[in-house]
């Protein structure tokens, strides 16, 4: 059973009553939530956080704050988050990929992922989409990997052993030539480089990357997921050029810290549901490339499993280690 049909399949027996959510508006905040991205501002964690911010005031009746606390591959934002008091009150907003990978990746993680921080709900599903500076001459995926091969080609991608990095090195032997990883502190800046012309290509989530694509200020190569996106129709699948990780993607999610009370992560979750749901929202999340995923709790948290060995296995074949 693949990731999606595992939060499909669990998704039923997660989700809570819409009868629960008056009972738990009544369970209200005392004061200011933080939410921590793990990455730089600009990056589609960032992007989602501030997108969701106000509307998680509206369904809590308390003002939401977004933090940027980067560095060791998410770990420094994450656990401050493990470390934080249980009350609800400091959210992690991340690429929960990264919580799969890095276990694999650190011999010494500072906390327990999956005792530290407890899974509030998904929120959506964004591809990858492989974009290449204006001025590199493939136009295609068959044109790029002949220019792999005698040119040779660098991939930005988002950090060490981030699932950008673990995609990027599976497209590049599947590209074949000299491949170069050059990693970055978070996708944003990994952007503007390939952008600038410093870097010569980049997989990294559409949400934040497609942008670059239609202002003509990057090329599409391809995209991973089921289908291609709206916004570039045009762009082949990573299935359609032959490329593996062909699911690969950005997973954002909500987690609290481990110990937080069952009725303050249920809240959290009617909350973030009641965002997700507003027309507003659910457009803007189309329009970036997102597909609304709200599986609560326990299907995250079975998500983050089977995601475990499948990244530990690519960690491991590549012997990928952190910086």
């Amino acid at each position: 059973m693949d990731r999606r049909s595992l939060l499909r399949a669990t998704l039923a027996a997660t989700a809570l009553s819409p009868l629960a959510a008056p009972a738990l508006r009544a369970q209200g905040f005392d004061h200011p939530l933080r939410v921590i991205v793990p990455n730089a501002p600009g990056g589609t964690s960032d992007i989602l956080a501030r997108l969701l911010g106000p509307e998680l005031t509206k369904a809590i009746g308390q003002s939401v704050v977004v933090e940027n606390r980067t560095g060791a591959a998410g770990n420094i934002g994450a656990d401050f988050v493990a470390k934080s008091a249980p009350d609800g009150h400091t959210l992690l907003l991340m690429d929960v990929s990264t919580l799969a990978i890095n276990p694999a990746l650190f011999p010494r993680m500072p906390f327990d992922v999956q005792k530290d921080l407890a899974p509030v709900s998904m929120i959506i599903y964004a591809p990858y989409l492989a974009a290449a500076r204006n001025t590199l001459p493939a136009k295609n995926a068959a044109e790029l990997a002949a220019y792999a091969k005698s040119k040779g080609v660098n991939i930005a991608n988002a950090g060490v052993g981030s699932l950008t990095h673990l995609t990027s090195v599976e497209v590049g032997s599947a590209l074949g030539g000299e491949i170069t990883h050059v990693p970055y502190r978070g996708g944003a800046p990994a952007l503007l480089a390939v952008a600038s012309g410093e870097a010569d290509m980049i997989i990294n989530g559409a949400t934040a990357t497609q942008s670059y694509v239609t202002s003509n200020q990057m090329r599409g190569i391809a995209v991973s997921g089921p289908k291609r996106l709206a916004a570039l129709p045009d762009v082949p699948t990573f299935r359609e050029v032959g490329w593996p990780m062909p699911d690969a993607g950005t997973w954002q999610g909500l987690m609290v810290q481990g110990n937080t009370p069952r009725p303050l992560v249920q809240r959290l979750e009617v909350a973030l549901r009641e965002a997700v749901a507003q027309p507003t929202i659910a457009a803007k999340l189309a329009e970036l490339g997102g597909e609304p995923r709200t599986e609560g709790p326990e299907a995250f948290r079975a998500w983050l499993a089977s995601s475990a060995t499948e990244f530990g296995e690519v960690v491991r074949k590549h012997n990928i280690k952190p910086e």
